[in-house]
């Protein structure tokens, strides 16, 4: 979207916004197991595969998040900053 010059905004519940991350980076990734894919795909008996919970988008290509308390833009940095949008809507 960023290369096309569209905004793209993530939905995320307020209770989901990390005030002690310092970058999405940190978020660790829940792994589920790989027999949900597998298991009713028709996948080869014994093939590998990852299976992420979620992913998580960099922060470079998104425009804001969107919570039921508002909308998180970037500051004139460039940078989100979670910790006073909690802040101000805890």
């Amino acid at each position: 979207a960023k290369e096309m010059g569209v905004d793209f905004f993530v939905a995320s519940p307020f209770t989901t916004l990390d005030v002690d991350l310092e970058s999405g980076d940190m978020i660790e990734i829940e792994e589920r197991p790989p027999g949900e894919m597998l298991d009713s795909s028709g996948a080869p008996k014994g093939m590998s595969c990852w299976n992420p919970a979620f992913d998580v988008t960099p922060a470079d290509y998104i425009t804001g998040i969107i919570t039921e308390k508002g909308v998180l833009r970037k500051g004139a940095d460039g940078r989100f900053d979670v910790k006073g949008f909690v802040a101000k809507h805890s």
